[in-house]
């Protein structure tokens, strides 16, 4: 029997709104067969949409709360093979690419000691854009753990796509904060991906230019970078010009695709897929890293261009097309409501599944009310065009005549392979899930959200075992071969072919 105080329930609260002629997106009950589409894992850590950078900061890692939450409403976490929260990234892990100084004033600035360490803000560069908030050396880590955990995925070859939306921080640079940057995660797994793949491609759609990453590798022929920004010389961060192309061992392995104000979904997927056809002909890279930086929709608070999520997503998919290992994050995005259907929609995309354009009913129903609650609101033709066929056909040529200069895809001399995990935490107090990391399967800094999808009925994974004596005896042999056995992750699988997509 209810109470008369406990008449009104969840459901029945304002929280869900009433859409009238509007419909709601039914989530999807079927699991994914684990055979019959590219392996995707899901990182998103466990708070991170909790953080706050001010009440006027115009960064709000709570998109990424909407943005989980459209994705479980969809019933995409049925069509995704893996979920995980993943552990938090070390210091030593940051400190692989980050000075010491830089991420030790991280770890001991706070909003209460902030006023007598003045002269190191100011020299770590954070202040106005990057201000000094509640636990913000915990959300650095968290981010910048999700890529880690991703890399190391993509590199045991135990998954084909790794997606971590908090992360895609791509201005933060070696020694300060930037452009709401701290901790630059994308360098950080690019680096992880490098101990085992030859070369990593970085493409970034953020409308700013990916800065922190392109002058990580500028001198590096293993790492190739394609931006593709809004420049005018004062917008921010001020880079990316057409010439700016790398230097020493890395001369023509940076290349930067300068738009102007207003560019279109027509004008940029052409742009687009004709430069990362022709540069992924040229590179032939054996992994890439996709920032997907939701600041380039039309309508963002802090961006210019015309694009709708569906061009936006186009861009995803054309990539994900090539078949090459990818690690997918976020980025920018200022108008959070936007920002998160777009990274559900991309979401979807990246594991080959079909959703509605009306939302799912959540408890930010608010968020969405003024769109009528669709997926894909009309955010185009709010800023006049100001790039042109000639301009595009100009920087097109640029770039085709700098990737002539590739002459073929580097190649990377046999040598030892860089100090893995076990090296960074052997002063640090092990548990089971690092120990993981030791024997090589792709485990450290993973635990599950939930449980696998059941498979189907005739064969349940490595536990389906004839349970006879021998059966047991040439199992555990095996197992005790393999976790004593030298690693070989990433470096047993098949060579990939690059098909031009369709």
């Amino acid at each position: 029997m209810v109470r008369s105080s406990q008449a009104t329930t969840f459901s029945s609260s304002p929280y869900f709104f009433d859409r009238g002629v509007n419909g709601t997106a039914q989530p999807i009950t079927e699991r994914v067969n684990p055979h019959s589409r590219p392996i995707v894992s899901y990182y998103f850590p466990k708070g991170v949409g909790g953080h706050h950078y001010g009440e006027r900061h115009p960064m709000k890692p709570h998109r990424l709360t909407l943005t989980n939450a459209l994705v479980l409403g969809y019933g995409l976490d049925k069509q995704i093979h893996h979920m995980y929260d993943p552990r938090p990234a070390t210091q030593a892990e940051l400190e692989m690419y980050h000075d010491h100084d830089y991420i030790d004033f991280l770890s001991r600035v706070t909003p209460q000691n902030q006023s007598g360490a003045r002269q190191m803000i100011e020299a770590f560069n954070c202040v106005e854009d990057c201000p000094i908030f509640a636990d913000m050396y915990d959300f650095c880590r968290m981010y910048a753990g999700g890529s880690l955990a991703g890399a190391r995925k993509l590199c045991s070859g135990t998954t084909d796509i790794a997606i971590n939306w908090s992360g895609g921080l791509h201005h933060a640079k070696r020694g300060e904060a930037s452009g709401f940057c701290y901790v630059n995660d994308i360098v950080l797994a690019i680096l992880e991906l490098l101990r085992y793949h030859p070369r990593v491609l970085y493409i970034d759609i953020d409308i700013h230019h990916g800065d922190g990453v392109e002058l990580a590798f500028y001198q590096s022929n293993r790492v190739m970078t394609v931006s593709f920004h809004k420049y005018t010389g004062d917008f921010f961060p001020g880079t990316g010009k057409v010439d700016d192309n790398g230097s020493g061992s890395g001369k023509h392995f940076c290349l930067n695709v300068p738009l102007q104000d207003g560019i279109d979904d027509e004008m940029y997927l052409t742009i687009f897929k004709t430069v990362i056809e022709d540069t992924v002909t040229a590179f032939r890279p054996t992994s890439i890293v996709l920032q997907c930086g939701a600041d380039s929709l039309g309508c963002d608070r802090l961006g210019a261009f015309n694009l709708s999520i569906a061009a936006h997503g186009e861009c995803v998919n054309f990539v994900r097309k090539f078949n090459v290992p990818l690690l997918v994050v976020g980025g920018g995005g200022y108008t959070i409501k936007n920002v998160s259907r777009c990274w559900t929609y991309e979401t979807a995309v990246l594991v080959g599944a079909s959703i509605p354009d009306e939302l799912p009913m959540t408890v930010y129903d608010s968020f969405f009310e003024d769109s009528h609650w669709k997926l894909h609101p009309p955010l185009t033709g709010k800023v006049d065009n100001q790039n042109s066929p000639a301009s595009l056909q100009r920087i097109t040529m640029s770039i085709r005549n700098k990737l002539r200069y590739l002459q073929g895809a580097p190649s990377v001399a046999m040598q030892e392979i860089p100090p893995n995990l076990q090296g960074l935490l052997v002063d640090e107090e092990r548990t089971s899930e690092e120990k993981d990391e030791e024997h090589g399967n792709a485990q450290a800094g993973e635990r599950r959200a939930e449980s696998n999808p059941a498979r189907n009925e005739f064969f349940d994974g490595e536990n389906d075992v004839d349970n006879d004596a021998s059966g047991r005896n040439r199992g555990s042999a095996a197992a005790r071969k393999t976790r004593g056995g030298r690693r070989t992750r990433g470096r047993t699988r098949a060579k990939s072919s690059y098909p031009a997509p369709r």
